[in-house]
């Protein structure tokens, strides 16, 4: 199925970094069953550059987006402005470290074509140093926890969104339903999309949500420039430092949620080398990303300044019929990018529960269909619990996308470049325990000042 390609020496290593696409075996249409975890995949609906791209920006963007002002207000105007880039380099490299180890752990594994994030780790460790064998599974578990809490808290995130917005809409015109109620309503609008198996067949979904978002994004700019004089640049703060910068930190790596969709995407594209080069899916995605962060972030915060809500459309006059329009629209874009967390958590989520349960092979579209639509109905029900929106966004970033964005791909790194000989130069270790020592002192800042915000407010 495929050809087998032994890495040896420090020139292969190079080769790969410069180019790791020319290692990737043919896709073939027979293999393994994906359903029952076999990490061998059918390429019966594949993607193309553009339905790729789409799903990275509409995965990266979401509730992050519009929480941009509240991540510029913890992070200073100056300051947020110089590390967002940098974080954002920082992901892109570590997503470039995971793919060069999936494509090894795939050139090591006979009769695989590709690996998604879980298998990838554990591939990696299985064929790492000897003393880290052992730890495979248990990596790959740690990964598995960590995706799932993290999608399960993008969905939940979501479900909080679109009701916080539509609850102001409903008020206004003389609805007056609790907020409880309007999340009720969004369930139907949720399970619907959720029920589809295929990226292929969330593309329609994904394209729709980004014009929504984008039609979103640029009304409440728009309003926020025609709201009389912008505030000077002076009556803002340029940096910020301890706790405020902790939760930026975390805002921003929430913000750059799409590594869970990096392996997926890429696995399910026609041309898969097409998504790593140099001007290819991941680097044009992310910097139009960052770009358009950074803009949204500056603006909001000189707009409305220390007043800035977890998600921007908040910040708009509720009074006036437009920017009832924008609340509606934004809503439903960010909205619709549930599917596309929800399809990675549920991608981890069935194959063990397929294997491990007699029903679940006797009849596995019913089942499936039930582990959905309880999943769907556990992130609504953690949304009712929720009591603000940019905290939660900050310990989820913090906690589990730090862990995935950088700390497992550093590891994987370590691992693969530990077999090749001389491959752990100096650069390596530098360039590999900085992004350790960021990644950590995020974790262990961010966690612990969102914790200690959230149980404020529940106090």
């Amino acid at each position: 199925m495929g050809r087998t390609l032994e890495i040896n020496g420090r020139q292969n290593d190079k080769s790969l970094e410069k180019n790791p696409e020319r290692f990737t075996n043919n896709v073939t249409e027979k293999g393994g069953d994906p359903e029952n975890g076999d990490p061998v995949r059918r390429r019966g609906h594949e993607t193309s550059e553009l339905e790729a791209a789409t799903h990275l920006f509409k995965g990266s963007v979401g509730a992050g987006l519009f929480a941009m002002g509240d991540c510029f207000k913890n992070g200073g105007l100056a300051g947020a402005t110089i590390l967002l880039p940098i974080i954002a380099v920082m992901c892109v490299h570590c997503e470039r470290m995971l793919i060069r180890g999936s494509v090894l752990a795939v050139e090591r594994t006979p009769g695989v074509d590709f690996l998604d994030y879980p298998e990838t780790v554990e591939k990696c460790f299985e064929h790492g140093p000897r003393p880290l064998r052992k730890m495979s599974r248990v990596m790959k578990l740690i990964v598995e926890m960590f995706l799932c809490v993290t999608q399960f808290g993008f969905c939940a995130i979501y479900f909080v969104f679109i009701t916080e917005n539509l609850h102001q809409v409903l008020q206004q015109n003389g609805i007056d339903i609790s907020m409880s109620m309007v999340m009720l309503i969004t369930l139907l609008p949720a399970m619907i999309p959720s029920l589809m198996t295929n990226l292929k067949y969330i593309s329609p979904v994904s394209l729709f949500a980004n014009v929504a978002l984008l039609f979103g994004l640029i009304a409440t700019l728009t309003i926020a420039f025609s709201d009389g004089p912008m505030p000077s640049v002076g009556d803002r703060h340029l940096f910020t430092g301890g706790a405020q910068l902790a939760l930026f930190f975390g805002t921003a790596l929430f913000s750059y949620e799409g590594i869970a969709l990096i392996l997926p995407l890429r696995n399910s594209m026609r041309r898969p080398e097409k998504f790593s080069t140099r001007f290819g899916v991941l680097n044009s995605t992310m910097f139009f990303t960052t770009a358009l962060f950074i803009f949204t972030g500056f603006v909001s915060y000189v707009r409305w300044g220390e007043e800035v809500a977890g998600s921007i459309t908040l910040n708009l006059v509720v009074e006036e019929v437009f920017s009832q329009v924008v609340k509606v629209i934004a809503a439903l874009g960010v909205f619709l990018g549930y599917p596309i967390q929800f399809f990675v958590m549920i991608k981890i989520l069935w194959p063990p529960l397929k294997r491990s349960s007699n029903c679940s092979q006797k009849y596995p579209i019913t089942s499936q269909v039930c582990l959905r639509f309880l999943m769907v109905m556990m992130t609504f029900g953690v949304a009712l619990v929720v009591p603000k929106l940019n905290l939660f966004i900050s310990l989820i970033g913090a906690l589990c996308s730090t862990c995935l964005a950088f700390v497992i791909p550093v590891l994987i790194d370590f691992v693969t470049r530990a077999q090749v000989p001389k491959a752990l130069g100096v650069w390596s270790y530098i360039k590999n325990i900085l992004i350790l020592t960021v990644a950590v002192l995020g974790i262990v800042t961010g966690t612990y000042q969102s914790i200690v915000e959230i149980v404020k407010e529940f106090k």
